[in-house]
C-alpha cells in the first residue's frame, strides 16, 4: 500500500457506526465486527472527513483548532489516515482521480 500524501482525498468508508463516549470517538465496522477507539482527536478527524477533504485541509484545520505544529500534525494525521487506510476504515483517493 503506498503512503497518503497531501494532495490526497480522504473520506469515511462506508459501513461503519460511529459514537461519543466520555469525550471520545468509539466506532464499530459492519464489516468486520471490529471495534475502535478512535480517542478525541481521533474522532474530530473522523467527523472531518465525513465528506472527502484532501489530507493538506484536514492538516491545516487541525493546526487552526490545536496548539501543533503543522509538521508534527502532518506526520500524525497520515500516520492515524494509514491505519485506518489498513483496517479498510477510509477511502483514500489521488487528487487527479477526482
Amino acid at each position: 500500500m503506498k503512503s497518503i500524501s497531501l494532495t490526497d482525498i480522504v473520506s469515511q468508508a462506508k459501513g461503519n457506526l460511529a459514537s461519543q463516549m466520555g469525550g471520545e470517538t468509539v466506532m464499530m465496522s459492519i464489516e468486520s465486527g471490529k471495534y475502535y477507539n478512535l480517542g478525541e482527536i481521533g474522532g474530530r478527524i473522523w467527523e472531518s472527513i465525513a465528506a472527502p477533504v484532501s489530507v493538506s485541509e484536514l492538516v491545516t484545520k487541525l493546526t487552526e483548532e490545536y496548539d501543533v505544529s503543522t509538521e508534527d500534525c502532518t506526520a500524525q494525521v497520515i500516520s492515524f489516515l494509514d491505519n485506518l487506510a489498513s483496517e479498510n476504515l477510509v477511502v483514500i483517493q489521488a487528487a487527479a482521480a477526482i
